[in-house]
């Protein structure tokens, strides 16, 4: 007997996936789908502490239970829809998605845009009515639904999140936003699928917030970046979850034959954040740029884990992570070049820099290669610090106040993968969010 969602009680339980189930209306295909990786979440279990990618993650405290499927519509609330995005701001906007708890309650998308052929709205409504070009990719080369519990969760309960499809050498020139909001104690598992054909071109903007300064909540999610021969694909996600928030998610990017990925991250929010960012370059002159900004406070503990695959000849790849902490806040990087036997004139870089703002907090940096070429170029490092208290004393002697030159240490501190930003609202925001956070030292 299949529940109806006045029934529904919190936890992802077979009956609760019943009746997720029951209201998508969705494709044969996708339905199996879910149902795949539904019995994969039912097989793994959580990860384990002994596991070398979780053994500086803590998840004790995560009760699942509390958490369950979206499985009715929302309706809109005023506090969703009067929230002001970060990154949009000033800018002009070819078109963008609002979504609350995995719900979407608002989505628009030029009419020029549409005449070119661009597809842009909820992934769902976008599987029903483009189930052709959406059944090649989802959960098909960018997501391993079997990588862990959290990947397959995400696989069969997905809600929300949006789909960015560009034809075959159309260029949109204004950035695509979509916003996804969560309210307190709700669960959020939106999927971003974007698809960039042959020469096409395309800026997406992600945002993910909470209602409330305090919210708490659950989110697990995914994206899916695809870009095509001599594609070239900026997209920006600036996580700013509430102080209560579990945040997991599998994010990958696949670049083809002489396409250009700019991956930028705000890793601001959140409880607690364990997420998988991987690059794969697969064909001949990949290239892809990987900015990474973090920040944390209070007791926050933000786990990164990065990749860049070069699979294919004469690719590049150029990462650099750069994280302030302070309280009694925790940062984990883990990083990887890997590159494969074929993947002959490599040029891989990453970098990782850490800068502690309080004798309580803590950075785990991790670099690492695995090189099975011969002929490649792979570099990395890493650093971890404290604020020179020189630096300081010497702002204070020009007359600004302790709080003033902290936070002018910290914004130069991040120069240089802000510099990296082409896009001028997102440097700022970006600049603004961190500079709002930091206290003196």
């Amino acid at each position: 007997m299949i529940m109806t969602s006045a029934e529904v009680t919190s936890g992802f339980t077979q009956d609760n996936f019943d009746a997720f189930l029951a209201e998508r209306n969705e494709p044969e295909w996708l339905t199996a789908s879910r149902q795949d990786a539904w019995r994969v979440f039912q097989e793994l279990p959580l990860p384990r502490r002994n596991e070398e990618e979780w053994m500086r993650t803590d998840l004790r405290l995560l009760h699942l239970d509390r958490f369950s499927p979206p499985v009715e519509p929302l309706a809109g609330q005023p506090s969703a829809r009067d929230h002001v995005p970060a990154l949009t701001r000033g800018v002009e906007i070819g078109g963008k998605s609002l979504g609350l708890n995995s719900q979407t309650l608002d989505r628009q998308l030029s009419e020029e845009l549409r005449r070119r052929g661009v597809v842009f709205g909820p992934l769902a409504e976008v599987a029903r009515e483009h189930g052709d070009v959406v059944q090649q990719h989802l959960f098909q080369r960018a997501f391993d639904i079997r990588y862990d519990k959290f990947a397959a969760l995400h696989a069969a309960c997905w809600s929300g999140g949006a789909c960015l499809y560009v034809p075959r050498g159309v260029e949109v020139a204004e950035p695509l936003h979509v916003m996804s909001l969560l309210s307190e104690g709700q669960a959020d598992l939106g999927h971003i699928l974007v698809i960039l054909e042959e020469g096409a071109s395309a800026t997406l903007l992600y945002e993910t917030a909470s209602l409330g300064d305090s919210a708490s909540g659950f989110h697990c999610g995914g994206t899916e970046l695809f870009v095509g021969k001599g594609a070239k694909l900026r997209f920006v996600s600036l996580q700013d979850w509430g102080p209560g928030v579990w945040h997991f998610a599998h994010q990958k990017g696949i670049v083809d034959t002489d396409g250009l990925l700019q991956w930028t991250v705000g890793a601001l929010g959140g409880r607690l954040a364990k997420v998988n960012q991987h690059v794969a370059l697969v064909g001949t002159g990949a290239h892809a740029q990987v900015n990474g900004v973090m920040f944390t406070e209070g007791k926050q503990h933000l786990a990164y884990h990065t990749l860049q695959h070069h699979e294919a000849t004469g690719c590049t790849s150029d990462l650099l992570y750069k994280g302030a902490l302070q309280d009694h806040s925790r940062i984990v990087w883990r990083g990887m070049i890997k590159v494969d036997h074929e993947a002959q004139k490599t040029d891989g870089y990453q970098r990782n820099d850490n800068l502690m703002l309080s004798p309580d907090s803590r950075a785990d940096s991790i670099p690492g290669l695995e090189i099975e070429a011969d002929d490649v170029r792979c570099t990395h490092g890493s650093t971890s610090g404290r604020v020179d208290e020189e630096l300081i004393f010497y702002a204070q002697s020009r007359g600004l106040t302790r709080d003033e030159a902290t936070r002018m240490i910290v914004t130069g501190f991040f120069q240089s993968v802000l510099d990296r930003i082409t896009i001028s609202n997102v440097h700022d925001a970006l600049s603004q969010a961190i500079g709002q956070r930091v206290r003196a030292v």
